[in-house]
């Protein structure tokens, strides 16, 4: 590949990244103000969404450097800047398919088992869990960074290490596509009890209820899977911009919120016990 095409391309992808970084950082930022100021944080779903929208907010505050390294194609910033971020988007990416699960299995809990799941479904306990999984994403990230730091060099700049092992890669992999299993299964058995249900006294709007499980679908299919797919590739030629595309997830993130959180678990009983 030829100076000029690659200096093309990472014109592009500063671009792209710029566009992510304008987008996602108001979106979320206003989200994350919604979420605290207006839902009071008293059911699972607000809080896994509050964690779901730091934890983008905090991508697109990593992002200006990305931006820089590929419009200049030099790093001033030093291996724990390079560190810092790369570990945040990996942390993006792994707490934004756990949390959207989490935020599904919620819903189905909330339609499928109200009674039963009340127990379960609390603010509490979502906290516990968000907690739970920052610590264990801390614990992973622990080695990683030691042995990124370990790599960089003058010689190779912080964006282009190599990916982590194949056998990590496979872990990932397959834990993504258990994750989407959870979300698939979790569709379908919210499609059959909402087509059980009478519309007109226990939901008010099944259409935007469907579209919530739709796009958590839609997203693993489209961010997550085909980065985790692209380290397991010879050359790795798709990883960079797929990359970019994974990214891309911190700016559709909202629509969750909206679609989750703006009044379509209307029940006969308070709000409290299926929001």
């Amino acid at each position: 590949m030829s100076n000029n095409t690659m200096q093309e391309e990472n014109l592009l992808y500063a671009g792209f990244y710029g566009c992510i970084m304008v987008l996602g950082f108001p979106l979320n930022a206003v989200s994350l103000w919604i979420l605290c100021r207006r839902h009071s944080l008293k059911s699972p779903s607000s809080v896994f969404m509050v964690n779901l929208a730091l934890s983008d907010l905090l991508l697109t505050v990593s992002l200006p450097l990305r931006v820089y390294y590929h419009a200049t194609g030099t790093w001033p910033f030093g291996n724990v800047a390079c560190v810092a971020t790369r570990m945040l988007f990996e942390n993006n990416l792994r707490s934004s398919f756990i949390f959207i699960t989490l935020i599904s299995v919620d819903r189905l809990l909330a339609v499928v088992f109200p009674l039963r799941s009340q127990r379960v479904r609390t603010a509490s306990n979502a906290w516990k869990t968000a907690a739970l999984i920052w610590v264990l994403l801390t614990i992973v990230n622990i080695p990683d960074s030691v042995k990124l730091f370990g790599k960089l060099s003058d010689v190779a700049p912080c964006f282009t290490i190599a990916a982590p092992n194949p056998t990590k890669c496979i872990i990932e992999v397959v834990f993504i596509l258990s994750l989407l299993l959870v979300n698939i299964v979790s569709t379908v058995l919210v499609t059959q009890t909402l087509c059980k249900l009478d519309n007109s006294k226990i939901i008010k709007n099944r259409v935007n209820v469907m579209i919530l499980f739709l796009m958590t679908i839609i997203m693993f299919s489209v961010f997550f899977l085909p980065l985790a797919i692209a380290h397991l590739l010879p050359g790795k030629l798709w990883v960079k911009p797929l990359a970019c595309l994974a990214c891309a997830n911190c700016c559709v993130d909202p629509l969750l919120y909206y679609f989750s959180l703006d009044g379509f678990w209307k029940r006969d009983r308070p709000a409290r016990e299926v929001s």
